[in-house]
């Protein structure tokens, strides 16, 4: 067995969640395998209009009866506040939030019999998490792809689990295989928030061409694209101060080295961007992707990656357990 006390709360038999990728892999066919196979999938809430968030969340529903989670950003939902209110009109079992507080959004949550999850950055970021009522945190460490924070999942995931304990927390950064879950249980999370590797199985809707350079990659290739600050402007209003890490591409590396130009000609550039992200080519820009990359050698399905990341936790925790445990003798 492998199971948490997070399972219990989730009604999952694992102590799996796919990440919410926004509309970049994480959509209705892949949230529905990773919840068929036993652990938690999430709909990439952002970035999708309305009416796609509906017909995403009629066919997520038409292909699975386990939960899963819809997940947002709070950007996008403060320009966008009529996504949460959809996700909470279809009966979404879990709601998820990303990139700044959560505010009043986990009792509106409640109030609408669903579960909050919150991603956080910094042990400050988990202690307001946890006060606002949400029902566990997910403590992202700087290797994790897309947005994310300066500090590290091995420091991170510790200081969280004991400043917000016994709230369950689940550990993010650099995960891709079971040993890496069986990590995060050694350091007192409940169980592993994973992108990157789902980004690479067969159901994510991500292109062929994005997967095989997941599969091809280094973990030294996925960079943080400092240069996106200067393209974008820094959200307010509560959001988190966070940084994307993806594949370095030409557009990446040409940019990156020239900061105060993509400043000077950031609207043609956000142009650029946007268009890629509504076109489905995001891999010719800012492909996100966390160092895990290094770890994964294969594009599988979803059901597979789920089955493969517990046998591996098993035997890493079953082999741990074989270690002296008598007293050390010290000289």
């Amino acid at each position: 067995m492998l199971r948490t006390p997070f399972c219990e709360l989730l009604g999952v038999e694992f102590p799996i969640v796919q990440a919410g990728m926004g509309p970049f892999g994480s959509g209705s066919e892949l949230a529905a395998a990773v919840s068929n196979a036993g652990a938690l999938g999430t709909l990439g809430g952002a970035v999708r209009s309305a009416e796609d968030l509906r017909q995403q969340l009629a066919l997520l529903r038409s292909m699975t009866d386990r939960p899963f989670a819809v997940n947002f950003t709070q950007p996008w939902l403060q320009q966008h506040p009529e996504s949460f209110e959809i996700a909470l009109e279809l009966h979404s079992p879990v709601i998820s939030l990303a990139l700044g507080e959560p505010g009043d959004l986990p009792a509106r949550a409640h109030a609408g019999d669903a579960l909050f999850i919150q991603q956080v950055h910094t042990v400050e970021q988990a202690i307001l998490a946890a006060d606002s009522g949400v029902d566990v945190i997910i403590a992202q460490g700087s290797e994790a792809g897309g947005f994310g924070g300066r500090i590290s999942t091995l420091a991170l995931v510790p200081q969280v689990v004991d400043a917000v304990g016994p709230l369950p927390v689940l550990a993010a950064g650099g995960i891709a295989d079971g040993r890496g879950l069986a990590a995060a249980l050694v350091l007192g999370a409940q169980g592993a928030n994973i992108g990157t590797r789902f980004v690479a199985a067969e159901e994510a809707s991500v292109s062929d061409t994005w997967k095989r350079a997941i599969v091809a990659a280094a973990s030294q290739d996925a960079v943080k694209v400092e240069v996106w600050d200067d393209i974008f402007d820094k959200p307010g209003n509560g959001a988190f101060d966070v940084v994307p890490r993806a594949l370095e591409t030409s557009f990446v590396e040409h940019w990156q080295g020239q900061r105060s130009v993509a400043a000077a000609e950031r609207s043609r550039l956000q142009g650029e961007i946007m268009a890629a992200i509504q076109q489905q080519n995001m891999e010719r820009f800012v492909p996100f992707t966390g160092q895990s990359a290094g770890l994964i050698a294969d594009i599988r399905p979803a059901r597979d990656i789920v089955r493969s990341l517990v046998e591996e936790a098993r035997a890493a925790l079953k082999g741990t357990s074989r270690l002296d445990d008598e007293k050390p003798r010290y000289e």
